[in-house]
């Protein structure tokens, strides 16, 4: 990995009047991207063939560090599976195993039965628990708690802040309902609890120790000091959200501040195992039906669209995407990785067109 670091440690940019045609396309579609009314700033990086591009516009430079929201579950499953390979953990251990009572009972109750004994590691990655989002997801006779950040209200949420919301709200389904599969960022607060029983050790630890210095990462880190102003504050419409109480509390499941460049660096580590067995990759493919058009694996997602949608081109990328713009893929067809940012909340689909634009070039 060291070797790869060093060939890939500086971003390649098209030299002044020497740019090809294909680099100026890229840079074009980057630059249409920000308009000033909707995003304000955009960064697209690439990585192939051990080279990384960058391309960005408006308030957001090659460097700027930003958000990479709910990116960050490739980080923490990164994590579940070096662990798993280390022989601290199985997929299939029922979560009961590793959290106290007072946590497990009346978790997941669905239709008067207490099915919380049968979530297990697995159901918490691949997002088939059924258990409520204590994120998007409406409270109890309460706004959800993004709707709350939305009005002004930044404030820290604690683990204990989610079982509550798990245990006052219905759940979807029972865990492991075949083909089902719902959305929530409370299965990974769960893990990140999970994992801190297991080694004694916090997230932030944990990243740092597996991922983060391994990898030579010198711009990415767990974000956990409301006083940082590192970070670049994501847009939703014309406003720039500050919420760094709330920031610091979504460690495991959207909590991760990196750059493009690194994003890319981590990306490959991902999917070309040097992070775990690259032999896990091939059962972490059973997909399901999320949200349009995307599908969830363990604890990825697939971005795939259909020919006739695309002109003819073939897109079918694994990896994952944050509600703030941010996206981290793998190409597979094509080896080319691709992560960047929009650092938009509002039409969340502008970071997927971004995406399937560049790489079309």
């Amino acid at each position: 990995m060291k070797t790869l670091l060093t060939r890939i440690s500086s971003i390649l940019k098209p030299a002044a009047g020497r740019a090809t045609t294909q680099e100026e396309k890229i840079q074009s579609v980057v630059d249409q991207t920000v308009d000033n009314k909707l995003v304000y700033g955009t960064v697209v990086g690439m990585l192939k063939d051990d080279a990384v591009t960058t391309y960005s516009a408006g308030n957001i430079s090659d460097t700027t560090s930003y958000f990479i929201a709910s990116t960050t579950k490739l980080y923490t499953n990164a994590i579940t599976m070096k662990l798993r390979s280390m022989g601290a953990l199985a997929l299939e251990d029922p979560i009961a195993k590793y959290l106290p009572p007072e946590v497990i009972e009346g978790l997941h109750v669905y239709k008067g039965v207490d099915y919380t004994e049968k979530i297990t590691i697995q159901h918490l990655l691949a997002q088939t628990s059924g258990l409520p989002d204590y994120f998007e997801g409406k409270r109890k006779g309460e706004p959800s708690l993004l709707d709350e950040l939305f009005a002004g209200k930044d404030q820290y949420v604690s683990f204990e802040d989610v079982v509550a919301v798990c245990k006052s709200n219905k759940p979807k389904f029972p865990p492991g309902k075949k083909g089902k599969a719902f959305y929530s960022d409370s299965n990974w607060r769960i893990l990140q609890q999970v994992l801190e029983n297991i080694t004694s050790a916090s997230i932030v630890e944990l990243f740092e120790v597996y991922i983060f210095k391994p990898l030579g990462l010198k711009k990415t880190y767990a974000f956990t000091d409301i006083n940082d102003k590192a970070p670049i504050d994501i847009y939703y419409k014309k406003e720039n959200l500050h919420w760094p109480k709330a920031m610091a509390s979504f460690q495991s499941d959207g909590g991760i501040v990196s750059t493009a460049e690194e994003s890319l660096l981590f990306l490959k580590a991902f999917y070309s195992g040097a992070l775990f067995p690259k032999s896990y990759l091939a059962e972490m493919k059973d997909w399901n039906n999320v949200f349009y058009p995307i599908r969830y694996g363990t604890g990825m997602m697939r971005l795939r669209l259909p020919k006739f949608m695309t002109g003819g081109k073939n897109f079918d990328l694994i990896g994952h995407a944050g509600v703030s713009g941010a996206f981290a893929f793998y190409d597979e067809e094509r080896d080319l990785y691709i992560a960047g940012t929009v650092n938009q909340m509002h039409k969340r689909g502008t970071s997927f067109k971004l995406m399937l634009k560049v790489i079309a070039q």
